[in-house]
C-alpha cells in the first residue's frame, strides 16, 4: 500500500468516525473517536474468521503506517507547537516554579516508583523481566500526554491556575520522558556499558538544552518574518516551515523535538502582528487556523491509536498484569507528584481536593504507545507493549470521561 493511499485511507476512516461520533455518539471529541476506532477494531478482530478481507485490510492499513515515526517525527511538533500557540504565556510564567518541578521530579519518581511495582507484581506473576526494562516501561509511561490532556481540559471547570500547572507540566514532561527512556534504552540494549552520569548530563544537556536553543532560534526568526506582513497566506505558510524546519532540524541535532516544538510555540502565542484591526485579525484568524489543525491532527492520532489494537500482541498471561499496570501508573504518579506538591503548597495555592485532581489529570496517549512500539526486538516487548495499550485505553477513556466530574466534585 503505497503512502498516499495509506493517507486517503486513514483520512477517510478518520472523516467517518468523526462523523459518527459527532451524529450519533456524541461523546467528547477525542474521546469518543478513540472508543469507537477502537470498537470496530475489537468487531474486526472477533469477526476475522467470519470477515477475514476486513481483518486483512485494517491489518494492511496498520502495518504500513509507521506509527513512532509518524507520531514522533511528523505529527508531534505540529500538535504540540499548536497547543502551545494557544498557552497563556504570562499565566505559565507565573507558574514556572510548579510546573518545572513536576514536569522533571515528577516524571522520575513516576519512573521509579511504577518501575519497582512493575516488577515486583511481574515476579509475583512468575513473568520473567528485568528490572531495568521495568524502569524503561516506567519512562515511557510516566509522561502525561498533553494532546489527551488539553483536549479534554477545554471544556472543564478546572481552576485557571491549576488547569495552566496541569497543561504546562503535560507540554514540558515530554521531553524529560523521552530523554529518560533513551538514556535507559541504551542501557538496556548495551549491558556492558556501566552508567555515567557525565553521559546522562551530556545527553541531558544536548537533547534538553539543544531543543530549547532550537526553539528559541526558530520562534525568533519565525517572529520577525512574521511581523513583515500582513497576509494570512503567508503567515501561515512561515509558520507551516517553521514546524517542519524544527523536526527535520531536530531529528538531524539529535535534540528534543517537542521541546523545540513547545518553546517556539510559546514565543509566538505573545506575538503581536501590529497595531490596526486588520493585524489584530490576523492572529486571531491564524489561531483558529491551527486550532483545526490541531483538531484534524488529534482525530487522525486518535483513530491511528485505536486501530493499532489490530496489530499488537495481545496474549492471555498479559491481561492480568496490564489491567494491575494501570493501578500502579495511578499509584506512582499519586506518590511522585504529591511530595512536591505538598512541599510547593504556597506555590501551588491548592489544597488536596485539587491535588487528587492534579493525579486524575494525568492522561496518557499516543506518545507512550509510541515509544513502546519503538522499542526493539526483545523477549519483553510483547508484554510492555501490550500493557502500555491497556494503560492508554484506561486514561484516555476512563479518566477523560470522569475528569470533568472530578473536577466538579473536588472544586470548591
Amino acid at each position: 500500500m503505497d503512502t498516499f493511499t495509506t493517507i486517503t485511507i486513514l483520512v477517510t476512516i478518520s472523516a467517518l468516525i468523526s462523523y459518527l461520533n459527532h451524529r450519533y455518539v456524541k461523546l467528547p471529541g477525542t474521546i469518543g473517536i478513540m472508543v469507537i476506532a477502537i470498537s470496530l477494531s475489537v468487531l474486526i478482530l472477533i469477526t476475522g474468521k467470519t470477515f477475514p478481507a476486513a481483518y486483512n485490510f485494517i491489518s494492511e492499513l496498520t502495518s504500513s503506517i509507521d506509527f513512532t515515526k509518524t507520531l514522533l517525527d511528523v505529527m508531534l511538533a505540529f500538535l504540540l507547537f499548536a497547543s502551545a500557540l494557544h498557552f497563556d504565556y504570562e499565566k505559565l510564567k507565573a507558574q514556572k516554579r510548579p510546573v518545572l518541578i513536576l514536569s522533571t521530579v515528577g516524571v522520575i519518581g513516576c519512573t521509579t516508583i511504577f518501575g519497582f511495582l512493575f516488577f515486583w507484581a511481574a515476579s509475583f506473576l512468575h513473568i520473567e523481566i528485568p528490572l531495568m526494562y521495568c524502569f524503561l516501561f516506567g519512562a515511557l509511561i510516566s509522561p502525561t500526554d498533553p494532546v489527551a490532556v488539553l483536549s479534554v481540559l477545554k471544556k472543564s471547570k478546572i481552576p485557571p491556575s491549576l488547569e495552566t500547572i496541569i497543561g504546562g507540566e503535560s507540554l514540558f514532561n515530554d521531553g524529560v520522558g523521552i530523554l529518560l527512556f533513551v538514556t535507559l534504552r541504551e542501557l538496556t540494549e548495551n549491558t556492558d556499558i556501566a552508567f555515567s552520569w557525565s553521559h546522562s548530563s551530556l545527553l541531558f544537556a544536548q537533547e534538553v538544552f539543544g531543543g530549547i536553543l532550537l526553539g528559541v532560534a526558530s520562534g525568533y526568526l519565525c517572529t520577525r518574518l512574521v511581523k513583515k506582513v500582513d497576509e494570512l497566506q503567508t503567515i501561515l505558510m512561515i509558520t507551516l516551515a517553521m514546524v517542519m524546519g524544527i523536526s527535520v532540524v531536530g531529528g538531524l541535532l539529535h535534540v528534543s523535538i517537542p521541546l523545540a516544538a513547545v518553546t517556539a510555540g510559546l514565543m509566538l502565542s505573545n506575538m503581536k502582528l501590529g497595531e490596526n484591526a486588520d493585524t489584530i485579525d490576523l492572529k486571531d484568524i491564524l489561531d483558529k487556523v491551527w486550532g483545526l489543525i490541531d483538531d484534524l491532527l488529534n482525530t487522525i492520532l486518535f483513530v491511528m491509536i485505536g486501530l493499532q489494537i489490530v496489530v499488537i500482541p495481545f496474549f492471555n498471561n498479559y491481561w492480568l498484569i496490564s489491567l494491575l499496570s494501570v493501578f500502579f501508573v495511578l499509584i506512582a504518579r499519586g506518590l511522585s507528584i504529591a511530595v512536591p506538591s505538598i512541599l510547593m503548597r504556597r506555590s501551588l495555592k491548592t489544597d488536596y481536593n485539587k491535588l487528587g485532581i492534579l493525579i486524575w489529570a494525568g492522561l496518557r496517549g499516543g506518545i507512550s504507545v509510541a515509544l513502546a512500539l519503538s522499542l526493539p526486538d526483545s523477549p519483553y516487548k510483547a508484554l510492555i507493549v501490550s500493557a502500555s495499550y491497556i494503560i492508554v485505553i484506561f486514561s484516555i477513556i476512563v479518566q477523560g470521561l470522569t475528569l470533568n466530574k472530578v473536577v466538579n466534585k473536588l472544586v470548591k
